[in-house]
């Protein structure tokens, strides 16, 4: 007979007890494949996180390492009001302190030309009586360009021509309409600035009527020559054919903007500027790097704790050799001394190891000074040894430390085969999923099978009895 359900025949609940059967099967293996994969997960997301964190620490590590910050100087410039711009100034790192008085006398300039008064009528009649000609617009002999006119080339035309000159380097012209008997002049200027860089105008060709426009016929009284930028400083003149004054002051430079204000009597003013250390932006990196090795450590024992308790749940990767390793490299560094430099350790610095294991600035006074006072008299005293110390090619904190994580934290370095390693677990484990899904499809079919069987012997036997009892009734 055929079966259509399993126990219909036997009147047994034989689909309950196949259904119990595979999950009693399933049940131990699917819970260990969980439980794997539950903890690699959390593994591949811790690992990723101290990665993030070993990154962050880096970076603060990396500003102290480089060492630019750490020997920068800072420009302070004072002007004689809030609404003048005299100069700008910057220094390099080997700079030395001081202050200085500056002046602003003249900016530099490149030249200026202007055409006679009188020398033409109209700004729309031709330039030339008769036949062409070209003038040529030249600073030395790097910087040079030629227009060509006719007798139908106006004044006019010669501006858009000078202006539109695809070799022009830097040469501007304009008309200025008088209203007066001067008639229009051109006024022709220069952007080469600096003493010698005078813009000269060349009548090429000998027609007399573009000798107007030529520097050997113009009054000189129109002509203006390009000059230098001159600044007094500390009462000594100094001079720059361009508007940057560099190593004027030794690794010092300052851009000039105008001419110095004067005050009631007509004396210039002067504009302070002061170089110093830039105290204020080391001490910020120096805190940072103290919020991210402390942040770092944090999340280190975080993660690898056991819990407190039976209750209590162990970090995802409590006990792991992998971070162990990490904050004892990172902790030995801070407690160790550097060689060869007036400040030798973080100590000196005002910096140090707490109870907890995290950095402070140290609070105690043990008769050399509180931490932050320790660290105010090395910013003030002894600032570039604290670059010393931090970024010492062979011993600096800074460069120990960033050649320590980067062990850790580069493509190829232990976290990154750490994650490599817990991902292929991954996939291990999802293979096992897999497979064991298969397993158990092929022993449900088996179990399935036998008890379709039994289902059909017993209702068998069952009608066999039915018709031997209806029989001997």
């Amino acid at each position: 007979m055929s079966i259509s359900s399993l126990g219909v025949g036997s009147g047994l609940a034989l689909d309950d007890l196949v259904r119990q059967l595979i999950s009693a099967e399933r049940q131990p293996k699917e819970a260990r494949l969980n439980a794997r994969e539950k903890a690699v997960d959390a593994e591949i997301s811790a690992l990723g996180t101290i990665k993030s964190k070993v990154s962050d620490f880096q970076d603060a590590v990396d500003t102290l390492r480089d060492g630019s910050n750490l020997n920068s100087r800072e420009t302070t410039v004072i002007n004689p009001s809030e609404d003048d711009d005299v100069l700008t100034a910057d220094a390099s790192t080997s700079a030395l302190r001081g202050s200085y008085d500056i002046t602003v006398q003249q900016l530099a300039s490149g030249s200026r030309i202007t055409t006679d008064p009188g020398a033409f009528s109209s700004s729309t009649d031709p330039l030339l009586s008769s036949g062409t000609g070209s003038l040529t617009f030249s600073v030395g002999s790097d910087n040079t360009f030629t227009v060509e006119v006719d007798d139908s080339t106006t004044l006019a035309d010669l501006r858009e021509l000078i202006n539109d000159s695809a070799e022009n380097f830097g040469v501007t012209a304009n008309i200025i309409e008088t209203g007066t008997n001067d008639g229009p002049r051109l006024v022709i200027s220069s952007d080469k600035v600096g003493q010698g860089n005078d813009l000269v105008i060349t009548n090429d060709n000998g027609n007399t009527d573009l000798d107007r426009l030529s520097t050997t016929s113009i009054d000189t009284t129109n002509i203006q020559s390009s000059r230098n930028a001159i600044a007094i400083v500390d009462g000594i003149e100094v001079q720059s054919s361009s508007n940057e004054f560099t190593n004027t002051i030794q690794n010092v430079s300052f851009t000039v903007n105008e001419v110095s204000p004067k005050d009631s009597s007509g004396e210039q003013l002067a504009t302070r500027l002061t170089v110093g250390f830039d105290k204020e932006g080391v001490e910020e990196d120096i805190k940072n790097f103290i919020e991210s090795y402390n942040s770092l450590v944090d999340e280190i024992e975080k993660l690898s704790s056991y819990g407190a308790t039976d209750e209590d749940n162990d970090g995802p990767l409590a006990g792991d050799s992998l971070l162990r390793g990490l904050q004892l490299g990172v902790s030995t560094i801070v407690g160790e001394e550097v060689q060869n430099s007036a400040i030798s350790s973080l100590f000196e610095l005002g910096i140090e190891l707490n109870e907890d294991g995290r950095l402070e600035i140290g609070s105690k006074d043990f008769g050399l000074g509180t931490g932050q006072s320790r660290l105010d008299d090395a910013l003030e005293n002894n600032f570039d040894d604290i670059s010393t110390l931090f970024n010492n090619e062979s011993s600096g904190i800074a460069v120990r430390l960033y050649d320590l994580v980067e062990q850790y934290s580069s493509s190829s370095g232990l976290i990154s085969l750490r994650e490599r390693s817990a991902r292929d677990e991954k996939d291990s484990v999802d293979d096992a999923k897999e497979a064991l899904e298969l397993r158990m499809a092929s022993f449900e079919e088996t179990v399935r099978a036998k008890y379709v069987n039994l289902d059909r012997t017993i209702a068998q036997l069952n009608q066999t009895g039915s018709a031997l009892f209806a029989a001997l009734i």
